[in-house]
């Protein structure tokens, strides 16, 4: 396996990231998840704005240009030998010292992995994921922006732990007002009585690409999709529940805390909309 390490591929042994990186002291820096599909980059632009965004909320600066950084992603994908797979791009404040300050570390690092993902098993995207509502929150925009896909995950993971002590696929997490915001890694949807609904970003969900391909596919076969606030109860008496990440792709949830939504299996429009999902990566 070829790493993209600082401007150069690497054999998977040499990609090696300093103990003095305020990436790996401070979860200082950001990251993107992202799809290619039979070699070529599922909304590549896309994501690659959105990690230039997030540098320029956390003041990081890289010394790759946009278009530097989109073709890294390419080469890496290239060197993988892999048709379809997963890519973790990940930028780092980059070597400093043991102290808070940013501005001890001279020059921000990046590196890029291609591989292989299974997130969850084929049958699970039948009969559906098993969903908690997580005890932990997710912190108001003056706390931790959940625009910027920092390294900092721990609010996740904590949720994450939830889910395996429960036994749970992914975990609900609300924001300040009790209202839904996201999943520990995954935007939500549901459908009732026909119509599409997600939280607005402005709830603390991070502005997913998936997501945003889902509400373009709505766009595109009819369906009516909007924003609006969500809470566990609209959740719970919805026809249809799905997730969507990068990852994850498109998958059924099929429980609340115990309680069914809708048939328990995957419904109709989750299905017609994962397989618009599954054509239009392979264009």
């Amino acid at each position: 396996m070829k790493i993209w390490l600082d401007g150069k591929l690497v054999d998977r042994e040499e990609a090696k990231v300093s103990v003095f990186d305020h990436g790996v002291l401070y979860g200082d820096g950001c990251f993107e998840g992202i799809r290619f599909y039979s070699g070529k980059v599922f909304r590549l632009q896309e994501h690659i704005t959105r990690l230039f965004d997030c540098m320029r909320y956390l003041m990081l600066e890289l010394p790759w240009t946009y278009e530097e950084v989109c073709a890294a992603t390419e080469e890496t994908v290239a060197a993988s030998g892999l048709e379809d797979g997963y890519i973790r791009l990940v930028v780092t404040r980059g070597v400093g010292d043991l102290g808070l300050n940013p501005r001890n570390c001279p020059r921000a690092s990046m590196f890029i992995i291609a591989s292989s993902i299974a997130l969850y098993p084929p049958e699970m995207y039948e009969n559906g994921l098993s969903l908690i509502t997580s005890s932990y929150r997710r912190a108001n925009p003056d706390v931790n922006c959940q625009q910027v896909k920092s390294l900092n995950y721990l609010n996740s993971i904590s949720a994450k732990i939830e889910c395996s002590q429960q036994g749970a696929g992914e975990a609900i997490m609300l924001n300040a007002n009790g209202n839904v915001a996201e999943c520990t890694g995954d935007n939500i949807f549901i459908v009732k009585d026909g119509v599409v609904m997600t939280p607005p970003l402005t709830e603390g969900a991070l502005g997913g690409i998936t997501r945003h391909a889902v509400m373009d596919i709505c766009t595109e076969l009819g369906i009516p999709c909007q924003e609006r606030v969500i809470n566990r109860f609209d959740v719970i008496r919805a026809d249809e529940c799905f997730l969507t990440g990068t990852a994850a792709e498109v998958i059924a949830a099929t429980s609340l805390d115990g309680r069914t939504i809708g048939t328990g299996v995957a419904g109709a429009i989750t299905k017609r909309i994962l397989a618009r999902f599954q054509e239009i990566v392979r264009l």
